[in-house]
């Protein structure tokens, strides 16, 4: 009987073989040199193997939150395989661990008029008295602005003084920045990154698509993305039944995927992993309206747990739908990585 491991040889041969145009588009195994780390506690992740957190927001058609669903109604599917799940009875309450993440390079500076007014729609988030925001800034490097606070008129005051960077937009550095800012977070918090930014990484030089693919995945960070421009492309994340060899396949093939789109819309691809959202504007109440969208959005959902029945490591693709069909749009995490024993 073949081992996992040797599963993964296998399936790292047919590729090289049968996709080499896929496999030549993977960024190199030698792993660039991380950021300089944000201070803080050491990072505390909370999606293992052992236990996988997938919020999922159930919106009626027309709009408004569906509410009072149970583990019963809803399936969720691991690499196509139907798992055991838990539904926390309340949504989501605890209080808020928000970054805020804003471009200053390039084009951004036809924006700073909208940003600037951006200070009081964070009230959204900071409901509870323990919530945080902290502002991050960035062109070819991103940098903080202003460290956590419950004051959102200390975050205002920053935004109404943003000063424009040069040409780059380090997305997948600034997305690697955040994420590592708010796991230093007490791990009882919501971890929220509000990213306003154009669609496409430009300059990052320390973070790779695989890095931050398997950053995200074993993260509970929820990523809500606020873009510049329309969408470019759309990426599909159901995987049917197969056998243990196919399986394989699927999750490199998957893996292939999501870094090609990280190439055409990073924005929003990091956000649909994550189980957050993405959306575009243009106009200022077009903005206004994204973002108090994304607040509302951001605590209603349900805070689905399952334990992965199959922990072979890799990107495990995850569908949710509810067993009977309410016509509802549903928004959970696409994927995870699941580590395995002894694994970083």
């Amino acid at each position: 009987m073949r081992t996992w491991g040797l599963l993964f040889i296998v399936a790292t041969a047919l590729l090289q073989t049968a996709l080499p145009a896929f496999a030549q588009q993977l960024p190199p195994a030698e792993p660039p040199k991380p950021l300089p780390a944000p201070q803080g506690e050491a990072p505390n992740l909370r999606v293992t193997t052992t236990e996988v957190l997938v919020p999922t927001l159930v919106e009626k058609k027309g709009g408004g939150i569906l509410y009072g669903l149970k583990p019963g109604d809803f399936v969720l599917e691991d690499n196509g395989v139907p798992q055991k799940i838990r539904v926390q009875e309340e949504m989501d309450t605890a209080p808020v661990a928000l970054v805020v993440a804003v471009e200053e390079g390039g084009a951004s500076v036809l924006e700073f008029d909208k940003l600037a007014r951006l200070g009081p729609l964070l009230d959204m988030f900071l409901g509870d008295p323990r919530s945080q925001v902290a502002l991050v800034g960035f062109d070819s490097v991103p940098h903080l602005i202003q460290d956590y606070t419950h004051a959102g008129d200390e975050v205002n005051q920053k935004l109404q003084q943003l000063q424009p960077g040069d040409g780059g937009a380090a997305i997948l550095d600034t997305i690697n920045y955040a994420v590592t800012l708010l796991e230093t977070q007490p791990k009882e918090f919501r971890r929220v990154l509000l990213l306003i930014s154009e669609e496409r990484d430009h300059g990052s030089r320390h973070t790779k698509p695989v890095q931050l693919i398997r950053q995200i995945g074993q993260s509970d960070v929820l990523i809500l993305s606020v873009s510049f421009s329309p969408a470019l492309a759309e990426l599909g994340h159901d995987v049917k039944d197969s056998s243990p060899d196919e399986a394989t396949m699927n999750m490199v093939s998957a893996l292939v995927a999501v870094v090609n789109a990280f190439k055409k819309n990073v924005t929003k691809e990091i956000a649909v992993m994550s189980g957050g959202e993405y959306t575009t504007f243009v106009g200022d109440k077009r903005f206004e309206a994204r973002v108090m969208g994304a607040a509302r959005d951001a605590r209603n959902r349900y805070l689905i747990t399952f334990s992965p029945s199959d922990p072979t490591p890799g990107l495990h693709t995850i569908r949710v739908r509810t067993r009977q069909d309410y016509g509802a749009r549903i928004v959970a995490r696409a994927d995870y990585w699941a580590v395995g024993q002894g694994s970083p």
